[in-house]
């Protein structure tokens, strides 16, 4: 992706630039100021901060279980870890049900203590009053449409969605009501390719003031921007969507470097010859 300073903060204008030069951009899901240092240090300018944390750090069946001061203090920590990064904070499951005036206090949260860059929410029609507001008070808002992990328990597992002609009218028109409440971003998840590119098509279209970038999860090529969990990527997870093949074999390094070390405590060796404290004469 170009930039005129690699390292400069990454803002919504300069999503706004790579969409208009027609450069795809990456983002991977990150929980961990380390991580998010090498990540930066990798290339990658936008993390997500997900509830799937719930799942990847706790071990849980789902993302429900995530809290919101987990999350925030989850998104404090990968922002100190990658300050110039554009930061994507997951609204956990609760955190934005039980009433708009909660719901707006729980995103500002996200954005004072947390210092991120926009918020995600799993949306429906009916979140179109509660985006508003977020809107009007100045909170960065992304919405995710298509498949909602939220509704996990609600529909006894994962799945795609849109694939009927009427599914996928319904996604198109949600994605654009909510370009017209003047959300920030769109993410798109586990939907046909043809619905991305339908609404990608919306959301560039000259009415719009500014290009909203579409972020797909699993959503087809033609969307600005794709995500994926970084656990599944990089071989840390024993199960990965369809849409993710792992570019990498992390858990069996780490599982060969906890033999290794294991080896070296076992076999008496370790310090034997290069303890590094001496006493003093």
């Amino acid at each position: 992706m170009s930039t005129d300073d690699p390292n400069a903060r990454v803002t919504l204008r300069t999503i706004r630039q790579w969409i208009r030069s027609g450069e795809p951009f990456p983002m991977l899901t990150c929980y961990d100021a380390t991580t998010a240092s090498w990540l930066w240090r990798g290339g990658m300018r936008t993390l997500l901060v997900g509830d799937t944390a719930a799942e990847m750090i706790f071990g849980h069946d789902s993302t429900l279980p995530a809290t919101l001061p987990l999350l925030v203090e989850l998104t404090a920590a990968v922002r100190r870890g990658a300050p110039q990064a554009f930061i994507m904070a997951d609204m956990p499951f609760g955190s934005y049900h039980s009433g708009d005036d909660a719901a707006m206090a729980n995103a500002v949260r996200f954005m004072t203590d947390g210092r991120a860059d926009a918020v995600k929410l799993e949306v429906d029609a009916s979140f179109a009053p509660l985006v508003a507001r977020m809107v009007h008070a100045g909170i960065p808002v992304v919405a995710h449409i298509g498949s909602r992990p939220q509704l996990v328990r609600q529909r006894g597992g994962y799945g795609s969605v849109g694939r009927t002609q009427r599914e996928a009218d319904e996604i198109v028109a949600l994605a654009k009501q909510m370009i017209t409440l003047g959300i920030t971003m769109l993410l798109v998840e586990a939907v046909p390719a043809e619905v991305s590119k339908r609404i990608v098509e919306i959301a560039v279209a000259p009415h719009t003031a500014e290009p909203v970038p579409v972020i797909g999860c699993g959503a087809g090529p033609a969307c600005h921007g794709h995500v994926v969990v970084l656990h599944d990527l990089v071989g840390l997870t024993t199960w990965h969507p369809p849409f993710v093949e792992p570019v990498s074999s992390i858990g069996q390094s780490l599982a060969d470097a906890a033999a290794a070390w294991g080896e070296l405590v076992r076999s008496g060796r370790y310090l034997v010859d290069n303890h590094p404290y001496k006493m003093s004469r």
